[in-house]
């Protein structure tokens, strides 16, 4: 089966990491995979996915689009790429992906184009811009159930044109991942460290983490919280964390290894005002740790009926009161991990993602072929 893939960029974050797994998944299987990335390639120290896909003999273009200046460059150019291939399935990921795609493919070739929603972002003007592109698309995939009923209300698509496939976490790799060591940041050994991946950005409720931070991690204790990542919001976090007394703050750029990072820490914090599925999560699930998140779209499917890693956005007491049980009560941290462990092996493997995508590609070729 040809099979290409279209995405807004491929630097490191979570609709990135399921195009690589499943582009990778697919390959494996015999599928004639390629890579269209609408922004320019990552750096080096930010080009993982790439670097995964081109080991697996993976085709990347990109249409090195920076902006709104070079967006008719763009549709341009992914016009003649999907052109090259016009019995193709298509999968697009992400706002900006999946309309382009609608608009650079025929109406004819929109039967066999599956589009993908990862995010309950309620931002109204992309509502309606991303609602008229996804009612051209055979198939839109959601990211979580949440995330469908999201999309049936919101771009008022009928459940018979959605289908529900969650991400995936490789959980061996972050089973197996060995810690590193704080004290390459400056930091003592021994310390217990409340972990935030992701980007910085006010969707994320940092603010929440800023406000609450003598609660969980007071002056003279040996706990640290760590906000890695990058975003509009990093020179704000880290003028705040140089004003912090007792070094209690890090605010990181992006570190590559992920695994060892997840590993060194107590617990990951992740108080989103939305989400989709977050990748964070299911990665510190993967490693072994207790999470706390916001009940919102997505994270509470990662963690089932996990209560004790759950809290209700605006209780600020709730979230507090979690985070510090996991600090407090090693033991339950470690019980709580395991079972998050247990659960992100038994229901979000990899392999399983990639054979629902590819069970769905091949419903729609029947369709086309009947």
């Amino acid at each position: 089966m040809q099979i290409d893939l279209v995405i807004t960029e491929l630097n490191v974050g979570g609709a990135e990491r399921t195009l690589t797994r499943l582009a990778i998944g697919l390959k494996d299987r015999g599928d004639e995979v390629r890579v269209f990335s609408l922004g320019p390639l990552p750096t080096p120290e930010l080009g993982a996915l790439v670097s995964d896909l081109q080991a697996h003999g993976i085709e990347i273009e990109s249409g090195q689009g920076r902006g709104i200046a070079d967006l008719g460059s763009v549709y341009r150019k992914l016009r003649s790429w999907l052109r090259l291939r016009p019995a193709a399935l298509r999968q697009s990921f992400l706002f900006h992906a999946n309309v382009l795609t609608k608009a650079a493919l025929p109406a004819p070739e929109r039967r066999n184009w599956v589009a993908g929603v990862r995010v309950a972002d309620p931002n109204r003007p992309r509502i309606v811009i991303e609602g008229q592109a996804l009612r051209s698309a055979a198939k839109v995939v959601c990211v979580s159930s949440a995330v469908a009923e999201f999309a049936q209300q919101q771009y008022r698509l009928p459940s018979s044109e959605l289908s529900v496939i969650g991400n995936a976490v490789e959980t061996e790799r972050f089973a197996s991942a060995v810690p590193l060591d704080w004290r390459d940041f400056g930091w003592p050994a021994d310390i217990r460290v409340v972990l935030f991946l992701g980007r910085l950005h006010t969707q994320k409720n940092i603010a929440l983490l800023q406000r609450t931070l003598d609660r969980f991690a007071p002056a003279g204790s040996n706990v640290r919280l760590a906000i890695v990542g990058s975003g509009a919001l990093g020179a704000d976090l880290r003028r705040w964390a140089d004003g912090v007394p007792g070094d209690r703050v890090g605010v990181l750029d992006w570190q590559p290894n992920i695994p060892a990072l997840i590993a060194a820490s107590t617990l990951l914090v992740l108080p989103s005002h939305y989400e989709g599925m977050p990748n964070v999560v299911m990665e510190a699930m993967a490693g072994g740790k207790p999470v706390v998140c916001s009940r919102v779209e997505g994270s509470l499917e990662l963690i089932g009926d996990a209560a004790e890693q759950g809290f209700d956005l605006g209780d600020d007491e709730q979230f507090v009161a979690k985070v510090n049980h996991f600090l407090n009560d090693a033991d339950f941290a470690a019980r709580v991990g395991a079972k998050n462990q247990q659960r992100m092996n038994d229901l979000f493997s990899v392999q399983r993602m990639v054979n629902t995508y590819r069970g769905l590609y091949e419903t729609i070729g029947e369709g086309r072929a009947s």
